[in-house]
């Protein structure tokens, strides 16, 4: 036996526990809590570290993706329990279009309100449940069954006892006695920015911050800072340099106060390269914890016809990794691919995501080519070939092309046909043939 004993064992400091928070798989350290997007958790590694800020980057003019990250992170706010900040020129109107989840005590009454309104509609959303359940089965061959099935996203989380990230639906809003109980709590809290209000200019913004995070740290819960749209015209004419230094100072001011973290988003025209300059998005993500870019394909015709399933790309330009060396995000993301685990070849390269957003829910998965040709493409009408002919004029020497079109299934009168060649037999012969 070995003469050398431990004198204690080594124990991590136990972190105070809060609802909506797990512990990093990295590190016991540190404690992250969730966007609302089960998805989105994936790619950051779990979840947002508290103490860390997230940055969302939307170049799209003719879309809101990145307000509707912003809202899934106010309502998981909300529903966990924290104490959220909202930063808007107008947060009133902002809450009150926040999604919601189908809770237990809730659902009779919101499907049957959804119901008088759009025709049973809790029935068929029910019955579809129900039909996908009874068709996990595959019904190719026995032998695939054990096979892994495949998926382009995570599955959302379930309903569990610690309530880590809330399956919200994009139908549903949030009821009004939610907002009013927390503004009561004094667990909503509302900056207004604008012309016509006190708070105008960053350095002033982030002095009530300043303030807001000293007063609220002893609390019994972790507070949520979100500033939606930063740099819009209720902002005033902010430059690079006013921008770079008011994420560097939230950031700053987030990493001294352990139980808060916060997220940002930057408006469509802010978010170029042509605004900031060559490089701007790089530099972006260095005065974040974690920023991630939604690129729409609705400024891109092509590109939304070659994915008609996805509704953009998406473009992580930085992970949290506090208190580390290695980002959680590229040893535990499936999305990303980066581990062994996760990816087929054994890790090293990263995965092309994209999302969609559909009727209930945002989603973040691996980018992918449909079938070739669609699966719900019909030729109702005879394709359509094009023959052109070169003809040379020698009058003037132009070259002209003649472009005929012929349908499919018609004959072309104009081409001559070949005569066909005929072979006889000698039957006075018929040592000659071997057959």
């Amino acid at each position: 036996m070995s003469s050398f004993k431990r004198k204690g064992s080594a124990k991590s400091p136990t972190l105070p526990s809060y609802s909506g928070t797990r512990p990093c798989p990295t590190s016991s350290s540190t404690t992250i809590t969730s966007t609302g997007i089960p998805s989105l958790d994936d790619i950051l590694g779990g979840g947002l570290p508290l103490s860390c800020s997230m940055l969302i980057l939307a170049p799209d003019y003719h879309s809101s993706y990145g307000s509707l990250v912003q809202k899934y992170f106010v309502a998981e706010g909300l529903a966990s329990g924290h104490r959220v900040v909202l930063v808007d020129s107008d947060p009133k109107n902002f809450v009150r279009d926040l999604m919601w989840y189908q809770s237990n005590s809730t659902t009779a009454g919101s499907r049957g309100s959804s119901g008088d309104r759009s025709g049973r509609s809790g029935d068929s959303d029910a019955e579809a449940e129900q039909t996908t359940d009874g068709d996990q089965k595959i019904k190719i061959a026995w032998r695939y069954e054990q096979m892994k099935r495949f998926q382009t996203s995570v599955e959302p989380m379930s309903a569990s006892s610690d309530d880590y990230c809330h399956t919200f639906d994009l139908s549903m809003r949030v009821p009004d006695s939610i907002i009013e109980a927390a503004r009561e709590a004094g667990n909503l809290i509302y900056l207004e920015v604008g012309y016509g209000t006190e708070t105008r200019s960053t350095s002033e913004v982030l002095g009530k911050l300043f303030d807001i995070l000293i007063s609220k740290e002893a609390g019994g819960s972790p507070i949520r800072i979100c500033i939606p749209s930063l740099g819009s015209p209720f902002w005033g004419s902010l430059t690079s340099e006013d921008l770079s230094f008011f994420l560097h100072s939230f950031r700053s001011a987030l990493r001294r106060h352990p139980a808060a973290c916060g997220s940002v988003g930057l408006p469509p025209h802010i978010s170029t390269e042509a605004w900031g300059g060559t490089g701007w998005r790089q530099r972006l993500g260095w005065l974040a914890d974690a920023a991630v870019c939604l690129e729409a394909f609705s400024a891109d015709p092509s590109l939304s016809k070659t994915f008609p399933s996805h509704h953009g790309v998406v473009h992580v330009e930085a992970v949290p990794m506090p208190h580390m060396l290695v980002a959680p995000s590229d040893r535990f993301s499936t999305l990303r691919g980066l581990s062994a685990t996760s990816s087929a070849s054994g890790g090293g390269g990263e995965n092309n995501l994209a999302f969609k957003c559909t009727r209930k829910r945002l989603i973040f998965e691996t980018l992918h080519l449909d079938l070739e040709g669609g699966v719900s493409e019909r030729r109702t009408t005879p394709a359509v070939s094009s023959d052109i002919t070169r003809v040379a004029s020698s009058s003037e020497g132009v070259v002209h092309l003649a472009v005929s079109l012929e349908e499919e299934g018609v004959k072309s009168e104009d081409k001559p046909k070949k005569k066909k060649k005929s072979v006889g037999f000698r039957t006075d012969r018929p040592d000659v043939y071997d057959f």
